[in-house]
């Protein structure tokens, strides 16, 4: 089956996903910041949360076709031993572990080493081994699919570099992916080779919810928090060399962690409207933005508004977290109500907990349901996936919500239509 994004919008067909693991219940007040979360949770709730929006991927594109990281790490085990040595090597040598456990780790059955792998902990011997990865529920970090090519992300942040080994194993290895490297479609930025520090030692940094697919022709990174320029300059080099868009857009964004990627600012959610932070998107207010081109130009903008409407599309509109009000639009931003992925044009997934963010959708015409709600009009037969349209699907998020990442930063797609 194709490997394939080209749009924000197009009918989503794959997704790679994880459900929040037993790791995460670890998580001490004393570490949360160092792990980057920005707070504790309370697992149990926060797995019932995530299997709704599970539940509602299934129904839209069938349980087949949504991923679960764990299952693929698992299946990348099993399809060659040579690479399953090589990701225990690196793990223990990383992790600083005595090399007596490579031997117990390469003998566990491949579901029960994918499970140590990600939450750290060896249940047969009641020792935990390493940190737990409680980022690894944001799958659209650890990589991107850009017209054909999967891009492997590179972390800027520690508590993230085990997430960077499982993925860069799960692309190599599971027989989903592992013929694009054989294609030349995989592009790793943990080549240093290929992804080099700058000669003034900045290095190369860049997670997926700093890039989006507006168009075919072009690609947006972020410059931010997360994501360093030499990251972008490096894969723009890249990425033109291999003509995989005509157009590399680097949306300068306030280096802060309120705007950690700019899927925290901004997502496309149908062909005409996009839900924006006001301040940074409308007015741009300590950003802008430079595009470009394959053939060595360059086109400058003072704000990501004047650039989608000069190079994306003249229509486009924006629909305001907070409804463009303070003190509502920072608080809604804060908790993900510009972090929205689209299951199809006019249909994305939510948190519920952004009252005025409702408001201006309802304004620009679409309705609101709850995720269980729907779930239940798609059980009895009521409502078929294929008939929702114009319509934002709310997702329970007392705990989801905590994490600081929303819909978007949950779902790495590698098909759409």
């Amino acid at each position: 089956m194709p490997i394939q994004v080209s749009s924000e919008i197009g009918r989503l067909k794959r997704v790679i996903i994880h459900r929040p693991d037993e790791g995460i219940d670890r998580i001490s007040p004393r570490r949360a910041e160092e792990l980057l979360f920005d707070d504790i949770v309370y697992l149990p709730k926060m797995q019932e949360e995530h299997d709704i929006f599970t539940d509602v991927l299934k129904a839209f594109l069938g349980a087949e076709n949504v991923l679960e990281t764990g299952d693929l790490l698992a299946g990348a085990i099993g399809a060659d031993a040579i690479t399953k040595e090589w990701v225990i090597n690196e793990i223990v040598d990383y992790e600083e572990l005595p090399k007596g456990l490579k031997k117990t780790l390469f003998d566990l059955p491949d579901e029960r080493l994918a499970n140590v792998l990600i939450t750290g902990y060896l249940e047969e011997e009641d020792r935990i081994l390493f940190d737990p990865i409680p980022n690894f529920i944001f799958t659209r970090d650890i990589a991107v699919t850009v017209n054909g090519h999967v891009i492997i992300t590179k972390p800027g942040k520690e508590a993230r570099f085990r997430e960077n080994y499982l993925s860069r194993y799960i692309f190599g290895s599971h027989p989903i992916f592992s013929h694009l490297e054989d294609e030349g479609r995989i592009i790793n930025m943990n080549n240093y080779e290929e992804f080099p520090p700058s000669h003034r030692g900045e290095a190369v940094s860049m997670e997926g919810g700093d890039m989006m697919m507006l168009d075919q022709n072009f690609l947006l990174i972020g410059r931010s928090e997360r994501t360093s320029g030499q990251a972008i300059e490096t894969l723009k080099e890249r990425l033109f060399e291999k003509a995989v868009v005509n157009n590399v857009v680097q949306i300068n964004i306030p280096q802060e962690r309120s705007f950690m990627h700019i899927d925290t600012i901004f997502t496309q959610i149908n062909t005409n409207h996009i839900v924006a932070f006001k301040p940074i998107v409308v007015e741009g207010l300590s950003s802008n933005v430079e595009v470009h081109r394959i053939n060595g130009t360059k086109v400058f903008y003072h704000s990501i508004r004047d650039f989608i409407i000069n190079e994306i599309n003249p229509k486009m509109e924006f629909i305001l977290s907070g409804n463009g009000e303070s003190p509502y639009q920072e608080r809604e931003q804060w908790t993900d109500g510009c972090n929205l992925v689209a299951l199809k044009p006019g249909v994305a997934l939510t948190y519920d907990r952004n009252p005025h963010t409702e408001t201006a959708f309802r304004e620009a015409g679409y309705a609101i349901v709850h995720a269980r709600d729907i779930l239940k009009q798609f059980k009895s037969g009521k409502l078929k996936p294929e008939d929702v349209e114009d319509t934002i699907i709310n997702l329970p998020s007392n705990e989801l919500s905590r994490a600081r990442g929303g819909s978007h930063c949950m779902t790495c797609p590698i098909e759409r239509e």
